[in-house]
């Protein structure tokens, strides 16, 4: 029998969110892989490209790959800043790109970012964060417009907020006030992520969005 589940790609798959991710989508009949960075340096175009180029599909690509280096612009170092728009947004641009061919060839495919709310509110000691987490925004709307003809889809999702082993570094009084920036004062989980991106990869009339999932409430302009 002729396995025809779709395939999504995770980058990051190491990550708390990966993890939560991966069952939930195979839960709903995909074919998961959710590379680590010994599989799929995300930072390497030769690995990048030798990763996909042994695939024959792919129906989902989740650009979740992503490390923080927060510090204030002026203790900041080149490497801080390279290292981390290397992952976050070379990365999704190096992957994307990828795997594109192989959408364009089946006339359908879904690109998905996993970008941050930093990224319209620009947090102090957070400048390369913000910046990559932004480039991914108008990434993903760029992608939107020039492959919508080939039925791709390209959205962004700002998880919110989560208690993950990458924001565990922060002390409790920076914690509490991200808590109390929602209305609903409690943070987002990876498992209701993972619920809701499960969703949206199936969204066939979708494309160019951003999707907010805590309980901040912007501005409207």
């Amino acid at each position: 029998m002729v396995d025809k589940a779709p395939i999504g790609v995770i980058t990051g798959g190491k990550g708390d969110l990966a993890k939560a991710l991966r069952p939930q989508l195979e839960a709903e009949g995909w074919h998961v892989l959710a590379p680590g960075r010994d599989e799929l340096d995300v930072t390497d175009a030769a690995n990048v490209l030798h990763y996909f180029s042994q695939l024959d599909r792919i129906d989902l690509l989740i650009n979740n790959a992503g490390i923080i280096r927060d510090k204030l612009l002026a203790q900041m170092s080149e490497e801080d800043w390279t290292s981390v728009v290397n992952v976050s947004l070379r990365g999704s641009f190096l992957c994307t790109q990828a795997a594109l061919p192989l959408m364009v060839r089946q006339r359908s495919g879904h690109i998905l970012f996993i970008a941050s709310r930093s990224a319209k509110s620009g947090p102090r000691g957070q400048s390369n964060y913000a910046a990559a987490k932004a480039g991914m925004i108008a990434f993903s709307q760029s992608l939107a417009r020039e492959h919508g003809a080939d039925n791709i889809r390209s959205n962004v999702i700002f998880p919110g907020y989560l208690p993950t082993k990458m924001n565990r570094h922060l002390p409790a009084d920076v914690v509490l006030r991200h808590q109390n920036e929602n209305v609903l004062a409690r943070f987002n989980t990876v498992d209701n992520v993972a619920r809701f991106v499960t969703v949206v990869a199936t969204l066939d009339h979708v494309s160019g969005q951003i999707f907010t999932l805590d309980s901040r409430i912007d501005r409207w302009t």
